[in-house]
């Protein structure tokens, strides 16, 4: 569920953080839903209402950034004398490796210095510079009340880091939180990150075995995230001795309207110029990725280029794939993927020809055969097989289990990437060439919106949907004697679907929710009032989604937005069918009734500019 960004303490940690976050406050944008949901979660875990959960989403989409804030609510929102106040833990999982001696010692080192420095509210105890691993047991027992729980956790890290003395390092320092919290009958919530590297190779021990109990207990839940979407969902959590034990708070990527909010705080805080009509048009060609949106504003602002109009944009965006902040992400993000699973010598090319896929369904028999092409040798199907499963893991691409078929991943972006990362790095072509080849492409690209203000004005009605789902909404903002009820969740909200194949039958901003679906139609035009034609044809549309729907369409509610109004017999036709309708200053009063941002004033608006 979709639910507008609220302002919460962050002002309070902005100077002061256990963990820091890397996304500066002036940028921030959107996940609020998520923050409060983990943060009131975690609370919950006092009453003992709580179940391990894991953050699920796709790579970059903020989940790290998420789990910091929470972590530094807690730790600095709460009562730390109190002793129910709960103590939050965040740990990393590394990607290098680790035997299960250094594992363990690392894990519980980490876990009590976080204990020390919330009970003691001093997070210069998380710094191993600035307190040593060897002063962290004499701090706690001349400063703290240790229990005798406590007191064994402090001596089990002395015995790991003597190596003797503990018969199972690792299921002892997986087990010392829950251990602890159940004894002394505290709370304690794990806050696990990258957690996907449980499954790497250089844990050559089963970390996963043993926190089958540790996550169980009510007094210390787990919340776990990572990078890996496909080997958290199916390999770790989906099966094995963690199925089961943890609930799913899936996040997705930005709306258009959180995307668009983005750019616009981006572009303040990196001063690069972009035209306000082109932040949804952005944030639409970045899938409302966060990474991918901010890395094109950086790359505006280092260039000194404006985004003005798709034609910038798509030229800004071909220099960031080919040689910027995607590139270098995707890059490392690739390479150390690759290292970690190329045992046959040919993942690079298999992933490449993945890409260069024209349909979204993978053609194992093409693959086989430009393999064959390309390195001169028949490869079995079967190890291609194989690497496709391995490369699924990393999420660059999809394994469709039960059918036992692989497409491409849902990430234009990433797409767009390999193919460029492909030229260069498997087919070795000269980078400038390229990357200048991707430029006079992504010139030539047609424009995908036609009129950049309605489509605006698309974005910001679709939003109220999202953000006043089960609110009720006062008639007089949609021209209707009664106050409108929105349903309590869309299943979905789209912009631009197409209905049938007839012309004109586009539909502007589409929602559904079960028994009632809304279609809604924009048109910022200046100068000019939408007519009858135009109510008229929206009516056609309604027409024929009840007659698709059928039966079990109860409600359908028609929206038209006219960003100069109406004339006298389109607002008589909308009165007489009961169709709801909205002018600039009706839609500014819903968005500011629901707590979003107003529309912007764009420039040249005073000159008639419905042709565009």
């Amino acid at each position: 569920m979709k639910t507008k960004e609220t302002n919460f303490s962050d002002k309070k940690i902005d100077f002061r953080w256990a963990i820091r976050p890397l996304v500066p406050r002036e940028v921030y944008t959107d996940r609020q839903e998520h923050i409060d949901y983990l943060y009131n979660a975690a609370l919950d875990a006092i009453g003992r209402r709580t179940m391990s959960t894991v953050l699920l989403g796709q790579r970059r989409m903020g989940k790290t950034e998420i789990f910091k804030r929470v972590v530094n609510r807690l730790f600095f929102e709460q009562d730390h004398l109190d002793p129910k106040a709960l103590v939050p833990v965040y740990y990393s999982f590394k990607d290098k490796p680790l035997d299960r001696w250094e594992f363990a010692t690392e894990y519980v080192e980490n876990f009590l210095r976080w204990y020390a420095a919330f009970r003691l509210r001093d997070e210069s105890i998380l710094d191993r510079g600035t307190l040593s691993v060897d002063d962290l047991s004499a701090l706690m027992n001349s400063r703290m009340k240790i229990s005798k729980s406590l007191a064994g956790g402090i001596n089990l890290l002395r015995l790991l880091r003597k190596k003797g003395g503990v018969t199972i390092p690792d299921q002892e320092a997986l087990w010392l939180p829950r251990g602890i919290s159940d004894r002394d009958e505290s709370t304690t919530v794990m806050f696990l990150d990258e957690f996907q590297n449980t499954r790497l190779p250089q844990y050559e021990f089963d970390i996963v075995g043993f926190m089958q109990e540790a996550v169980e207990s009510p007094t210390c839940p787990h919340f776990v995230t990572g990078s890996a979407m496909s080997i958290l969902a199916r390999e770790i959590l989906g099966r094995g001795s963690l199925f089961g034990r943890f609930r799913s708070h899936p996040i997705e990527p930005m709306t258009n309207y959180w995307g668009t909010q983005l750019a616009f705080n981006a572009s303040r805080y990196h001063k690069a110029h972009i035209e306000e009509k082109m932040l949804p048009v952005l944030a639409d060609r970045c899938g409302g990725n966060p990474f991918y949106i901010t890395a094109v504003i950086q790359q505006a602002a280092e260039q000194r280029k404006p985004i003005v109009s798709e034609e910038t944009l798509n030229e800004i965006l071909a220099v960031d794939l080919s040689s910027g902040f995607i590139w270098a992400e995707l890059n490392d993000q690739v390479t150390k993927w690759i290292e970690r699973i190329n045992e046959y010598g040919i993942t690079k090319w298999v992933l490449y020809l993945s890409a260069l896929e024209e349909g979204d369904r993978l053609d194992l028999d093409r693959i086989q055969k430009e393999l064959a092409e390309r390195e001169r040798k028949v490869v079995p199907m079967e190890t291609i097989r194989d690497v496709l499963i391995k490369l699924s893991k990393g999420d660059f691409l999809q394994y469709m289990e039960l059918g036992g078929w692989f497409k491409k991943i849902d990430d234009p972006i990433l797409l767009e990437f390999l193919k460029v990362w492909g030229r260069i790095e498997v087919e070795g072509q000269d980078r400038a060439a390229v990357q200048n080849d991707l430029r006079t492409q992504y010139q030539t690209i047609k424009r995908r919106i036609h009129d950049h203000r309605g489509y605006l004005a698309e974005v910001y009605m679709a939003q109220i949907l999202w953000t006043g789902q089960n609110k009720t909404l006062t008639g007089k903002f949609f021209h209707s004697k009664e106050d409108i009820t929105l349903p309590w969740h869309f299943s979905y909200v789209r912009l631009r679907s197409k209905l049938g194949g007839g012309k004109g039958m586009e539909i502007d901003v589409e929602g559904g929710a079960g028994k009632e679906r809304w279609i809604c139609e924009s048109k910022w035009w200046i100068g000019r009032k939408v007519g009858q034609a135009e109510v008229e044809s929206l009516m056609r549309k309604g027409s024929v989604v009840k007659e698709e729907v059928g039966e079990g369409l109860q409600i359908l509610r028609l929206w038209f937005f006219a960003h100069d109004g109406f004339t006298k017999e389109a607002e008589a036709l909308m009165r007489e069918k009961g169709v709801l309708w909205s002018s600039r200053q009706d839609l500014d009063n819903l968005l500011k009734f629901v707590g979003l941002r107003q529309l912007p004033e764009l420039a040249g608006e005073e000159r008639n500019n419905h042709a565009e």
